[in-house]
């Protein structure tokens, strides 16, 4: 089974005189098929102006669109990599590499 990804935009900075966004905050959260562990990333793009006249009024976005837009943004290369980047975080949850602590303490 395959790792499930979410995405979910947390904020949306836009222009007040016309409602246009022009960044998005994100958040990815990764998590294995039996959703054990769950790992997660949080970025910010900026996107290009929107035509005036096909714009969606800012009140009538929804965050389905906005995820859309964003992949776009991002670009499938990207998103293709920041997936890889997760998938391996999963990985060192699962199987660990390193750890923290001091030896002295139990």
């Amino acid at each position: 089974m395959s790792n499930t990804y979410t995405w979910n935009v947390v904020q949306c900075d836009r222009i007040l005189a016309t409602g246009m966004i022009n960044t998005l905050h994100y958040t990815i959260n990764a998590s294995d098929a039996d959703n054990t562990y769950i790992v997660g990333a949080y970025g910010s793009i900026g996107l290009e102006p929107a035509d005036p006249a096909t714009m969606i009024p800012y009140d009538s976005v929804t965050e389905a669109e906005t995820i859309t837009w964003l992949q776009a943004a991002i670009g499938e290369e990207k998103v293709s990599k920041i997936y890889q980047a997760l998938d391996n975080q999963l990985v060192e949850k699962k199987t660990p590499t390193t750890g923290t602590g001091v030896p002295w303490s139990t």
